[in-house]
């Protein structure tokens, strides 16, 4: 088994979603046999914890999945944790997601990416 470090993008979205576009990047922990393997868990991970909730003003706030926009080999740690969290806003959510998607297509067609060593 391997350990890789994964970035999960969701799309936070409160009410009607009538504010500056907000993404959450997470960074995870997963253990895997392989870089497919651990692109799956990391995709199911996403989904899995897609959330909503009421806030204070009554208003549903939702964390959407959008994909896994990097993976790397690491040497080993914890599986599913997570290691960073970074609220990202923007005027053009549109890019913003079709450029997560590039990077995940990316992933899985070429397996290319770093080990990265922790000291």
């Amino acid at each position: 088994m391997n350990w890789y470090l994964s970035k999960i993008v969701f799309r936070i979205i409160c009410g009607d979603g009538d504010h500056t576009p907000q993404f959450d990047e997470q960074l995870r922990l997963i253990i895997a046999n392989d870089e497919e393997e651990a692109f799956s868990k990391a995709m199911l991970i996403g989904e899995k914890e897609q959330d909503g909730f009421y806030n204070h003003e009554q208003k549903v706030v939702q964390w959407k999945f959008i994909n896994v926009a990097e993976l790397y080999k690491l040497s080993g740690l914890l599986d599913g944790a997570e290691v960073y969290s970074r609220i990202h806003e923007t005027d053009d959510p549109d890019h913003y997601i079709e450029f997560t998607n590039r990077k995940a297509a990316h992933i899985q067609g070429n397996g290319t990416h770093k080990l990265l060593e922790l000291l």
